[in-house]
């Protein structure tokens, strides 16, 4: 399946940003979907995971009461929702489909986002 990230900017510390991540194929929906980020000299982290169904989902602690993650299988789209954004916060973020354990079979390209202090 071919990922697609896009919706990251620029924002101030405080603001919000959505970014999606979508597919044309409609095996889009058998896939679990996880958003990572890659920050300058760091390695790449998970952020947030949710399940081929939408009912199960995971975030991060740094994530936790300020990004939401959702899905929409009938747009084949998996949105990141991030609020009260934070300079740490700036980063490549990329989403990734998987299955079982294998959680990162496909990557997408990545989306910048930067948030200014």
């Amino acid at each position: 399946v071919q990922l697609q990230a896009s919706g990251g900017g620029l924002v101030q510390a405080g603001g919000s940003l959505r970014v999606s991540c979508a597919a044309s194929e409609p095996t889009f929906s058998t896939y679990d979907i996880g958003w990572f980020r890659q920050a300058p000299g760091k390695e790449r982290e998970s952020v947030a995971r949710i399940s081929r169904d939408g009912r199960s989902k995971w975030l991060s602690d740094s994530a936790k009461g300020r990004f939401t993650i959702s899905r929409d299988n009938a747009k084949n789209t998996v949105t990141l929702q991030m609020n009260s954004l934070k300079p740490e916060d700036t980063a490549i973020y990329y989403c990734a489909a998987g299955r079982g354990s294998y959680r990162t079979q496909f990557w997408g390209q990545g989306t910048q986002v930067t948030v200014s202090s």
